[in-house]
């Protein structure tokens, strides 16, 4: 593969080697991850479209892509940034290597870049847009156009179902319409395993369809991009509130905060890894989660609503859960279903259904 380099909007340059789909430029927010495993989960998680992501594990591709493993259908990144690439995977399960998966899906990487120093750079000056393009183009050029670079605000309607489909069990106990801002397919899996057949719908289904469907309970997905894009959504939890159980996961918490008046914000650089610690205010039990957001609540906001605050982050103190018992809702901004630490957070589901159970008794 031909000579790549990084260029961030600040002007920094990083050469480096080409893996992946052999584009001549690739221009979007460049964010960083910490997991150690799981780049085939964060490739395929619809929660990053249109970012490129910098693993700060060093050796990335070394055990391929399997055929069970991916969260979504599609791909949405569109760049990858990693210190060193292995393209001759060791292990049995797998079926193509990374950079065969990024060349079909028109995603391309960069290796032998020193991403230490990328990730305390977007650490210390926050998320910024950046370039992955050939070495021989003049980098003042690109930087104007970083400049002029603005980001999309339809991701949510890239990567949401354009029609209903449905996920079914055996047996199934509840009935669960999912509604679709990105969502990854472990969420839909899980819902199964316990026990529920799942429907998952486009994000702006009507509350209307969504209670003629007539589920025990209603899930507001992950996704990518600003809350505050997808109005329609709070809307429907806003019609929904009080007639269904409600649980929402990560754009699905903002976008329930946001339906009930409170406010959100980006950050700085944002939460991606598998390394968060959230405490759970009411059993004061530590969770160790899997996060992938730009966005938060603000804590202030919520005084006015009828939502309280269940988890919080105990690094920068964000607001990682809330619930409103009166209305049968609880949401999360970490992804449960990841279930990364020694304390299983995926238990969030099972407090869904026991809402679902109570509601209908």
């Amino acid at each position: 593969m031909a000579k790549k380099k990084l260029i961030l909007a600040n002007g920094m340059e990083f050469l480096g080697e080409g893996f992946g789909c052999d584009s001549a430029k690739t221009m979007c927010e460049i964010v960083f991850n910490t997991t150690m495993a799981g780049y085939q989960e964060v490739v395929s998680d619809p929660s990053y479209t249109d970012q490129m992501v910098v693993m700060t594990y060093p050796l990335i591709g070394n055990y391929g892509i399997t055929d069970e493993d991916y969260e979504s259908h599609t791909i949405g990144l569109k760049g990858m940034v990693v210190r060193e690439y292995n393209d001759l995977p060791s292990n049995f399960r797998y079926t193509k290597t990374l950079g065969e998966l990024l060349d079909e899906n028109g995603v391309t990487g960069i290796s032998g870049v020193d991403t230490r120093l990328i990730t305390r750079i977007i650490r210390n000056q926050g998320s910024m847009t950046a370039c992955i393009c050939d070495a021989d183009l003049d980098t003042q050029i690109i930087v104007r156009e970083l400049a002029a670079y603005k980001e999309p605000t339809d991701q949510v309607k890239k990567v949401s179902c354009k029609k209903i489909w449905y996920s079914r069990t055996p047996n199934h106990v509840y009935s669960v319409v999912a509604i679709d801002c990105g969502i990854k397919l472990n969420m839909v899996r899980i819902l199964n395993q316990l026990g529920c057949n799942v429907t998952i719908v486009p994000y702006n289904t009507s509350a209307q369809k969504i209670l003629s469907l007539n589920p025990d309970g209603v899930f507001f997905s992950n996704g990518p991009g600003d809350p505050k894009n997808i109005s329609e959504v709070a809307q429907t939890v806003r019609e929904l509130a009080g007639k269904k159980p409600i649980m929402g996961v990560c754009m699905g918490h903002q976008v329930i905060c946001l339906a009930f008046g409170a406010k959100t914000y980006k950050l700085k650089f944002g939460h991606r890894g598998g390394n968060h610690p959230i405490k759970d205010v009411l059993t004061g039990k530590v969770y160790i989660t899997s996060q992938n957001h730009s966005y938060a609540v603000d804590e202030e906001s919520l005084k006015n609503t009828c939502l309280s605050v269940s988890h919080i982050n105990l690094l920068d103190k964000t607001v990682e859960g809330v619930k409103s018992q009166k209305n049968h809702i609880f949401s999360v901004q970490f992804h449960p279903e990841s279930a990364p630490g020694p304390v299983d957070s995926i238990g969030l589901f099972d407090d869904f259904l026991k809402t679902i159970k109570e509601f209908k008794s």
